[in-house]
């Protein structure tokens, strides 16, 4: 079970990633790269501390938790698809699809 929260974790570390990366890809000339590379994984933190994370400002629960986590790691996949590296996408995705599983499993949530 520890190990399941350890992957959820890592998937968050890399929806950040996964924004930044997008940002640098796809700025046009090197202020909107570092500003799309760092902005994007910024706005994530800001909006996943206030509603998202277990110590939110403004906690969620049930399913609009749900739809923020759905909403949140769907554009990280997005994101990663639109960045040209599709099969990260892919298993990025399937990662998330086993996380939600089991911490529905382990009643993690």
């Amino acid at each position: 079970m520890l190990l399941n929260l350890a992957l959820r974790f890592l998937l968050e570390i890399c929806v950040l990633l996964s924004f930044g990366y997008w940002g640098i890809q796809n700025g046009k000339g090197m202020f909107f790269k570092l500003l799309l590379g760092i902005g994007a994984p910024v706005l994530f933190v800001v909006i996943w501390s206030l509603f998202g994370s277990p110590k939110a400002t403004f906690p969620l629960s049930g399913a609009l938790h749900f739809m923020l986590e759905f909403v949140v790691f769907s554009l990280a996949v997005i994101a990663l698809y639109a960045a040209g590296r599709t099969q990260l996408a892919t298993i990025f995705a399937i990662l998330i699809i086993i996380n939600q599983i089991l911490l529905s499993v382990f009643n993690q949530r």
